[in-house]
């Protein structure tokens, strides 16, 4: 069947499945299989076509260690094939599927990126839920000027360290004394 009309006679193309052969002017192509469909059918679901897994993108997920794996336009005997060949391969450790939990006592929340808090007192990591001290039974014997000067030990605060060898007088504590006062004040208290 040729597709157009009698003045446009390459106009357009009759859809290619067996129940269709609508005349489409705008005719899609299957990537997978290379036949010439209508909008109703341009899927390779709509059409079923046989050759549907073409280059289509399918992630495995090894269920002893959580890894994922991509994999591209292979059948599912193949599948079995790579998992096996992961187990082999000696990347498969089952103690990288357990997830680091909140160490708080009967929680059970998993830490993840957008759940996970670290406390700024005893800088353990901690579900958003006991993120506060008093929630998490934090230890309390640091106080915030013992961390100031454990952070001073570290060689990367150096503003922190300027900082604390400032003299207090020199901080903006100037006396008023210094400061010239006018002798005569323009506008006298009642």
């Amino acid at each position: 069947m040729e597709g157009g009309t009698e003045a446009y006679p390459d106009l357009g193309r009759h859809c290619q499945l067996s129940d269709c052969h609508q005349l489409d002017f705008l005719p899609f192509t299957c990537h997978a299989c290379q036949k010439v469909f209508c909008v109703e059918h341009r899927s390779c679901k709509s059409h079923e076509c046989p050759k549907s897994d073409f280059n289509s993108r399918i992630v495995l997920v090894c269920e002893i260690c959580s890894m994922s794996m991509e994999t591209t336009g292979c059948q599912v005997e193949d599948h079995k094939a790579i998992l096996q060949k992961h187990e082999e391969s000696g990347d498969c450790d089952p103690k990288k599927k357990k997830k680091p939990t909140c160490p708080v006592k009967r929680c059970k929340g998993i830490l993840t990126f957008s759940n996970t808090s670290t406390c700024k007192t005893c800088r353990i990591q901690v579900c958003l839920r006991h993120r506060f001290p008093a929630d998490h039974a934090c230890n309390r014997t640091s106080s915030s000027s013992q961390l100031l000067v454990k952070d001073l030990k570290e060689p990367n605060n150096k503003f922190l360290t300027v900082l604390l060898a400032r003299n207090e007088k020199d901080c903006g504590n100037k006396s008023r004394a210094s400061s010239p006062s006018p002798a005569n004040p323009s506008v006298k208290a009642c």
